[in-house]
């Protein structure tokens, strides 16, 4: 078949691992052709480009910044990427005849562009649904419901719901969240479609390794260490984790690993740069080849999510824990189920954002936990991603809608 794959994570080759480049590449290596359009933002000053590999072909169009900026930019750039994107669709490949049309959110303005495709080739549609958008925006007070702003999007998350012949939820809540808020979707057009990755081989660094990557940024040897990786954003709950590195700030048998970007660095990297803590590190966006290094030479992962929030959030960043056997530690919101789903497989402890009492206690439980048990809960993990997170499941479901 012929697949366009919308998306706003820039990709231009399927040589390197993430969520969007794993799925695409199962579909190329099943023989599929696969067109990725993918945004190329005005910072990195950039023309839109095309360009193939193999049977992919990746379009990348130019764009105003949307991803970790402030919060008019994201908005104006979210309202033009559909033009854009639909502009440059037109041009590149007006002679491809698509079979399926897949897309991710955010943003949820896509829908001109699926519109076009599904009437001008008659193309089966599959949403993959990362992010619940107005409603998350409104959660963090980003936006009102009786705004004119909230109205407009909603209308388009309708949209962009009815298009959509397939819609493929992260969790069972996020299916049930989708189903409660919109009555006009019928039940048997939503499904799990959790975020997935293809394995790698599995190679366990040796302690000699681990050492020598915790040397190189300064990280000590005799500690348990916590690492938190990704976005450091508003829908993180940025204040939480000040929170609780502030709270353990004297304890001398644990060690915090905070290595990201988003529109809260600034925040974080002042309370660093403020309060000095002897048993923290704050690292910028860190490449990935280096962070996967990074987080296998820690011993737990860290999940932090905004207190307030209503949709039920499923951050793909849980996978990189599982898959280099980390016991996880999650901070959510009562409505994702995240946390649950961690507890339930044994691969880690959850608590509610905001309850610091909570978080010491899971903290410490942590770090005094024996060996035997923390072993076991890194083989929980790894059973748990393979399970529940392989990108062969994803793309089964998508070939079965």
């Amino acid at each position: 078949m012929n697949i366009l794959f919308l998306t706003l994570a820039k990709i231009n080759t399927l040589q390197e691992r993430g969520i969007y480049h794993d799925l695409m590449r199962e579909f190329s290596d099943h023989q599929h052709n696969v067109y990725v359009v993918s945004p190329v933002e005005r910072r990195e000053k950039q023309k839109t480009t095309l360009k193939k590999e193999g049977n992919a072909v990746f379009l990348n169009v130019k764009t105003l910044n949307i991803q970790k900026t402030n919060f008019i930019e994201k908005g104006v750039s979210t309202l033009t990427i559909e033009k854009l994107f639909l502009r440059a669709v037109k041009k590149h490949f007006s002679q491809v005849k698509f079979d399926l049309v897949i897309y991710s959110t955010p943003p949820i303005t896509f829908t001109g562009v699926i519109k076009y495709i599904k009437k001008r080739d008659s193309a089966r549609t599959y949403l993959l649904l990362k992010d619940i958008f107005p409603q998350n925006a409104v959660d963090m007070k980003l936006m009102s419901h009786t705004g004119i702003l909230y109205k407009y999007f909603r209308k388009k998350e309708k949209e962009l719901y009815t298009v959509s012949d397939k819609i493929g939820c992260m969790s069972e809540a996020n299916v049930q969240f989708v189903l409660n808020h919109n009555s006009y979707v019928p039940k048997e057009k939503v499904e799990i479609n959790a975020n997935s990755i293809r394995l790698q081989p599995s190679k366990i660094p040796s302690d000699q390794e681990k050492t020598a990557i915790r040397t190189k940024y300064g990280i000590p040897a005799d500690k348990k260490v916590f690492i938190y990786g990704g976005n450091l954003g508003k829908p993180q709950g940025i204040d939480f984790l000040i929170e609780t590195l502030r709270a353990k700030a004297e304890d001398d048998h644990v060690f915090f690993v905070v290595a990201g970007s988003g529109t809260e660095y600034d925040k974080i990297k002042g309370w660093f740069d403020s309060f000095k803590p002897t048993n923290a590190l704050l690292l910028s966006a860190v490449p990935k080849a280096d962070y996967d290094l990074l987080v296998q030479a820690c011993d737990v992962g860290l999940i932090f999510l905004h207190k307030d929030f209503t949709i039920p959030n499923y951050p793909s960043r849980l996978l990189s824990y599982l898959e280099y056997r980390m016991p996880v530690l999650a901070a959510t919101d009562p409505n994702t189920d995240i946390g649950t789903d961690i507890v339930k497989n044994g691969c880690g402890m959850s608590v509610y954002s905001g309850d610091l009492a909570a978080m010491i206690i899971a903290v410490d439980t942590m770090i005094n936990m024996d060996g035997p048990k923390f072993e076991e809960m890194s083989r929980n993990g790894l059973k748990f991603l393979e399970r529940e997170f392989q990108v062969s499941t994803s793309y089964q479901k998508i070939i079965e809608s």
